[in-house]
């Protein structure tokens, strides 16, 4: 981490100013962020892609995290205030970041979810590697619902298949879990990666999920293929 400030040339070490042209807020001169970035460069290498947390930027998610794990390293250039200037976008970072449609006082925060969704995906990181695999987001779903002991508590219990032993049971069980959640709360990650397969819907047809598919546009009558969502908005009367 390094302090904007160092790169500062004013008594004050001032690294804002107001905009031109008027309004609210204070801008994050370019003087000074240039500077701190190119000390670092110049002293230690610098590991680019170098992203500027902005709320224009491409919005993290599993896939793009992933994608920074696999690359060779990354650093991150935190705005403040009213943001930085055009310059800054345009001359010294490879690209902005967003960790979502919110507004907060700087980049910090953000920084912090960045670092800490793509450190667990290194090797070593986490003590199961299978855990990385097996959570929300990965194959774009949401994950199936988790229990652990008691297998009671105040009178609800943990689904008998999940006590079975039988390894396959709860496979199918898990998936059938991950596709009706994310169906449910975020259609629009299936909808993301393409719909669902021929082989999700007739398992949650076997699951009893007939009405949930009916909901989401997934309609199969006798003898034909599942439609997706869109062919069944768009399906004649």
């Amino acid at each position: 981490m390094r302090d904007l400030r160092a790169g500062a040339d004013d008594p004050r070490r001032s690294v804002d100013d107001a905009p031109f042209g008027g309004g609210a807020g204070m801008v994050l001169m370019p003087g000074p962020l240039f500077a701190a970035v190119e000390a670092v460069e110049a002293a230690e290498g610098l590991p680019r892609p170098l992203l500027l947390l902005s709320p224009g930027g491409r919005r993290l998610d599993q896939a793009f995290a992933a994608e920074l794990a696999a690359g060779g390293g990354f650093s991150l250039l935190c705005g403040r205030y009213e943001g930085v200037d055009q310059r800054v976008v345009d001359h010294l970072v490879d690209g902005e970041l967003s960790v979502g449609d919110v507004v907060l006082a700087g980049g910090e925060l953000p920084a912090l979810v960045v670092v800490e969704a793509v450190a667990r995906l290194l090797p070593g990181t986490l003590g199961n590697e299978a855990s990385a695999e097996e959570e929300s987001f990965a194959g774009g779903l949401l994950e199936y619902p988790q229990y652990t002991r008691p297998a009671s508590f105040r009178g609800w219990t943990v689904p008998e298949v999940l006590r079975s032993g039988d390894h396959g049971s709860v496979a199918r069980w898990r998936q059938v879990q991950a596709l009706r959640r994310t169906l449910e709360r975020r259609p629009d990650l299936v909808e993301r990666r393409g719909g669902l397969t021929a082989e999700e819907v007739a398992l949650l047809e076997a699951a009893g999920e007939v009405h949930l598919l009916a909901q989401q546009g997934y309609d199969r009558g006798p003898g034909k293929p599942p439609t997706s969502p869109k062919d069944a908005r768009h399906a004649p009367d």
